[in-house]
């Protein structure tokens, strides 16, 4: 049987996307159920994806297809393309599974010729809508299709405006419309070397390989890494009969939320224009009316459409983003899908949701990706630093969420200008889908032009990113560089702030704070927790980043990394004094010293933690890290050591290493200087006994840094047990503690059934095992990671995301191995991969019993977490409605 490579929308429904893509699978639908769509039909993702394998051609048999469902189409609509009586028109649209903000424009029109245009106008009786229609069409098909830039139309267009004194696009009339399409043509044929192609079918087919080009061009490519999407899924293309909004005063074109896509708010939410077409709402051409205004406007239609959008979110369970046009005083329906929003506004309408009964809570966690989460615990601005800033301009509250940088007007210069570290805002006329690196690059969007529901809105929220649109008092003039308001001028490289939450745009760099978490995000938290069970710790070096991360949830601390306590201004001069120490008793002495510092840091630590869990890493990095390299430094450190200068830098030349990374560290330090190992333990037990004197549960875990064999790990354990015990003693306290080790070398992980014989627990240092399991230093990868993933040699940074296939292996194996010997050895993550969603569900599938990560990550690897322990179908949740 032939592939069948084109679909009527009659013959789809919404469990097609894969096929039919988002919007194809949506149209289908929404005529399954009745709703009044334009009708026409959905070239199929496979056959974008067999357009890339027959060498960019579209073949017979799709060709064939197309044929057959556009004389279906004609039939049913009672009009031929390119026809000089009564023309059908249709628009043409991309429609990839997953919404994507850089594939191509839609084109409108199609079909409209210097025969057809005339047709329309005896049809209609209207020579201006008939020839703002065609100049409409002549744009968007050089600018969509064959790659025109759309401001060497709108040039003209402006022109006219000002010659003529016509503040509105609407002011122009049908002689004024004749004579831009003359120019437009000629515009056309100088870009091109060719006349505008006058045959509709011609049009279609360049269209529809518009479409198909469109999935493979720079910016597609970036949103899908950015958004995990395969590269193989392809692109559907729609073609759907033409319905008018710019008919005149009873004709009009808007979109809409179900739902407020910033806040949550149960509330239509969106903006339309009288006598419109689709693309003047989104691209700010005009100012758009808010939604309510169209009960007024036209009660009638605005009470079906209310109807409408109930139907489709009931229908589909979530909040849905509309495109509607009304043509001559009757409502069709262009579009239907699942809204962007931001995560405040996702977290809000997934509990009311369940608590309307609409979804169950288990709908509710798996619906919120959790790097959204992101957008809460992120910085704000202060109100008292607000009030002292001094505010340049207003525009639209499109995203919310604040921002501060230098402005950069191109998407390019943006780009260029993070990759050196700059913290950068995108300031544009208005944004398009050619600007979606930049708006990547940019820690915030501000446009001069647009709406609510504009691209840069859109978009905007869709990353999580602050976004002021609409700035209408704002001048920006790309090419000089600069944006003006009032007398005031801004220049590239200046700063101002962003507070997409109220639409301001502040002068200079405004503090910021962070953000309060709201009785939705607890609630929705808290199923969260019902939901999950493995735990989640936090990273956290001294009890001011424990409270932190409690703060934010986490049931522990699964890394405290000692090193980090030693670089305090009071105690570098001991720890190097230890480290230049000639002999094991001067070493002492130094250690001495260090320990009470050491001891009350640890006590600080457990009083916070009250009874929560504490990993505790020993010393890890080499030695020299904590050594002075220039010569007054060294000089100085001579000094207050009293040794001679080159006694000092003969010893720094000794712990010189060709690799630190690979060299004396981590256990291998204990083994050569066994005090250092054992002071800390002291420091800990110390620690302990104090807090617990206080009446403070602690049980710590003491691990054990790079070991690659058992026989270290047994020595050091007797050295930890030898220092516990005496100090206990010393104290006639009882104390529960284990020692285990970080796994962390991939010899570790072959081995790991012999070393569970001494370890109580395993933590994974994620970072360390990928950067020995690549052979990558993680100080230089970055020199040439990103030529890996631009080449598909990598799909993703490993050191940010877990490489399942290589080092995830390794992972596995020393799971079963070291469970192999000890069922019940608890398990942990504490790499840079402990709050990576993805990374924390492989954690989940092999059996962790937690993930570690920084504060700010602990609700993310929660909900990671908890959708994982959803996805293999241990639900813990009630499923009733």
């Amino acid at each position: 049987m032939d592939t069948k490579f084109v679909y009527r929308f009659v013959e789809g429904h919404k469990d097609m996307r894969s096929l039919l893509g988002g919007k194809g699978a949506n149209l289908a639908e929404m005529t399954s159920i009745g709703l009044p769509v334009p009708q026409g039909f959905t070239i199929t993702t496979q056959a974008c994806n067999t357009y890339y394998d027959n060498d960019g051609k579209i073949s017979a048999d799709i060709l064939d297809q197309i044929d057959q469902a556009l004389e279906l189409l004609e039939v049913e609509q009672g009009k031929k393309l390119g026809d000089d009586k009564d023309p059908l028109l249709v628009s043409v649209r991309s429609g990839a599974v997953f919404s994507m903000p850089g594939m191509m424009d839609t084109i409108l029109n199609l079909g409209l010729n210097d025969s057809s245009v005339q047709g329309l106008i005896a049809s209609t009786q209207n020579e201006r809508f008939a020839y703002d229609s065609y100049r409409r069409f002549i744009q968007m098909f050089a600018d969509v299709a064959i790659g025109i830039p759309k401001y060497k139309f709108d040039m003209v267009l402006d022109q006219v405006k000002e010659d003529k004194a016509y503040e509105d696009d609407t002011d122009l009339s049908g002689n004024d419309l004749k004579e831009i399409v003359k120019t437009f043509k000629q515009i056309y044929q100088t870009e091109t070397g060719y006349a505008f192609p006058q045959d509709p079918k011609k049009q279609l087919l360049l269209a529809i390989e518009a479409v198909f080009k469109s999935w493979n061009n720079p910016r597609a490519k970036v949103y899908r890494k950015l958004n995990d999407i395969s590269h193989s899924l392809g692109t559907a293309v729609n073609i759907q009969a033409m319905v008018y909004g710019n008919m005149g005063e009873n004709s009009g074109t808007g979109v809409a939320f179900t739902r407020n896509p910033s806040t949550g708010e149960n509330q239509l939410f969106g903006e339309y224009l009288i006598n419109a077409q689709g693309e003047d709402v989104v691209a700010g051409v005009r100012t758009p009316q808010d939604i309510n205004r169209l009960k007024e406007d036209m009660p009638g239609i605005y009470k079906q459409f209310l109807e409408i959008t109930r139907l489709l979110e009931n229908h589909y369970h979530d909040m849905q983003d509309v495109e509607f046009t009304i043509e001559k005083g009757k409502l069709f329906m262009l579009q239907t899908r699942n809204g962007k929003r931001t995560a405040k506004a996702a977290i809000k309408i997934a509990v009311d949701q369940v608590k309307e009964g609409l979804i169950s809570k288990e709908e509710a966690i798996l619906r919120i990706e959790p790097k959204q989460l992101e957008q809460l615990l992120h910085p704000s601005f202060d109100n008292k630093d607000l009030e002292a800033a001094e505010l340049l301009t207003t525009g639209l509250p499109a995203s919310p969420g604040a921002a501060c940088g230098q402005v950069y007007f191109h998407a390019d210069d943006a780009v260029r200008e993070a990759k050196v570290g700059k913290t950068v805002l995108l300031v544009r006329q208005e944004t398009s889908p050619e600007d979606i690196e930049g708006m990547v690059s940019a820690k915030g969007i501000i446009t001069a032009r647009g709406g609510m529901t504009s691209h840069a809105a859109v978009v905007a929220r869709g990353m999580g990113k602050p976004c002021v649109a609409g700035c209408s008092h704002m001048q920006v003039d790309e090419e000089a560089r600069i944006l003006t308001v009032a007398s005031l001028v801004v220049r590239e490289g200046d700063y101002l702030s962003i507070d997409g939450a109220t639409g301001s745009v502040y002068l200079g760099q405004v503090p910021m704070t962070t953000s309060d978490l709201d009785q939705d995000f607890i609630t929705f938290m808290e199923w969260v927790d019902q939901e999950r069970d493995m735990k989640v710790r936090s990273n956290a070096d001294n009890s001011r980043d424990a409270q932190k991360a409690l703060d934010f949830g986490a049931e522990g601390i699964g890394l405290c990394r000692t090193e980090h306590m030693f670089f305090d201004e009071e105690r570098i001069p001991l720890v190097r004094q230890m480290i230049v120490a000639d002999s094991v008793e001067e070493r002492v002495k130094a250690l001495d010293k260090l320990l009470p510092h050491q001891r009350d840091d640890f006590y600080k630590i457990f009083k916070v933690l009250d009874g929560k869990s504490c990993n505790i890493r020993l010393l890890d990095p080499p030695l020299h890290e904590f050594l002075p390299h220039d010569e007054e430094s060294i000089g100085s450190l001579a000094q207050e050591l009293h040794i001679h200068v080159n006694d000092l830098k003969k010893r720094i030349k000794e712990l010189e290493e060709f690799n630190p990374m690979l060299g004396h560290r981590g256990c291998r330090l204990s083994i050569t200087y066994p005090e250092m190992y054992q002071m800390q333990a002291r420091a800990i037990s110390q620690g302990a006994i104090k807090a617990m004197q206080e009446g403070v549960f602690v049980s710590p875990e003491i691990m054990v840094p790079l070991v690659s064999t058992v026989e270290e790990l047994k020595i050091i354990r007797g050295l930890i047990e030898e220092a516990v015990e005496e100090e206990l003693q010393k104290a006639g306290a009882r104390m529960d503690y284990t020692i285990g080790t970080m796994i962390e070398i991939p010899r570790a992980c072959v081995t790991a059934d012999d070393i569970a014989e001494e370890a109580d627990f395993f933590s994974f240092g994620t970072n360390d095992l990928t950067q020995m399991g690549f052979g990558f230093s993680r100080d230089d990868a970055g020199k040439f990671l990103g030529e890996y993933m631009e080449k598909d040699i990598f799909e993703k940074d490993p050191f940010q995301v877990l490489d399942q296939k290589g080092v995830g292996r390794l992972l596995k194996m020393a799971v079963q191995l070291g469970r192999s010997s000890k069922s019940d050895l608890k398990m942990g993550i504490c790499g840079e991969h402990g709050g990576e969603p993805a990374s924390v569900e492989f954690c989940y599938q092999q059996g962790l019993n937690y993930v570690s990560c920084s504060p700010f990550r602990v609700p993310i690897a929660k909900l990671a977490a908890a959708q994982a322990k959803i996805k293999a179908g241990g639900s813990s949740l009630s499923l009733d409605k």
